[in-house]
């Protein structure tokens, strides 16, 4: 029997001012599933991953986290929030939130130092994982001094070496080149072939139809509105093409122009 790591119960969420992000969510979320949330922009994706994340908290509904109700209460306790954090690592799709420090290596020992793992076990993980990532020159460099694509893997880095159980990514290849991409992907999948969890929000269903199992669409109505495998999913031409969720490519024959989707489908 599958072991649920989130379950959200109509789960409502409005930023001040009254603008609404997400509306009546319900979502279960396995133990080392794969999850892909996708949606046009202005959905809720990132708020959802904020929710899950236990930075944001709903005004109406439940989240329970392995069958424990996540609550801004219960958040404050110490004991409770540093499991949480140990559990659950969350990667924003703006890496500069999460780079701080003066140099790359300080950014990424941060977080485990400071939940208290043993100083050998974080050089052994910062090795290891600086290596996986193709870092390892930039651990003395400034964050500031990096491409969008060395701070996103910085980024990753920072969570990677607390070894969480549950792994949020926000559009985690968003304007990263091919290669980055790829470096980024195998990552991915590599954790979650290690028994992760793995929640993505992105717009980029190349991702979702190589490494998701199973797909969450969020629609404009701020709920969900489909939910099923990936390859059901991506293959649903008219479905991507009413909810904006279709790529439109144009291109010349001479001097006509054609238009026409690009439907995805299953990567083999």
């Amino acid at each position: 029997m599958s072991q649920l790591v989130f379950s959200l119960k109509d789960v409502c969420f409005s930023y001040p001012g009254d603008i609404l992000a997400l509306k009546d969510l319900t979502l279960e979320i396995n133990k080392g599933e794969c999850v892909a949330i996708i949606g046009p922009n202005g959905s809720g994706k990132s708020t959802l991953l904020s929710l899950l994340d236990a930075l944001e908290f709903p005004q109406k509904g439940t989240i329970k986290f392995l069958e424990l109700e996540i609550t801004e209460k219960r958040m404050r306790d110490a004991d409770i929030q540093k499991d949480f954090r140990k559990r659950v690592g969350f990667v924003f799709q703006n890496p500069e939130i999460q780079l701080f420090c003066p140099t790359v290596r300080e950014d990424i020992v941060f977080g485990p130092l400071h939940l208290g793992i043993q100083k050998s076990i974080i050089e052994q993980r910062l090795k290891e994982i600086a290596d996986k990532l193709k870092i390892s020159h930039l651990l003395d460099r400034a964050p500031h001094q990096l491409s969008i694509g060395e701070k996103k893997k910085v980024a990753i880095a920072t969570v990677l070496i607390i070894e969480p159980e549950v792994f949020l990514l926000d559009e985690p290849t968003a304007g990263l080149d091919p290669s980055t991409t790829r470096d980024i992907i195998n990552v991915i999948k590599t954790a979650h072939n290690n028994g992760k969890t793995i929640v993505i929000s992105t717009h980029d269903l190349h991702i979702v139809e190589e490494i998701s199992e199973i797909v969450h669409v969020i629609g404009n109505n701020k709920s969900i509105i489909k939910s099923g495998k990936a390859e059901e999913i991506l293959t649903d031409s008219d479905f991507l093409q009413k909810n904006n969720l279709m790529h439109i490519h144009i291109h010349r024959h001479f001097d006509i122009k054609h238009i026409h989707p690009h439907i995805h489908s299953k990567t083999i």
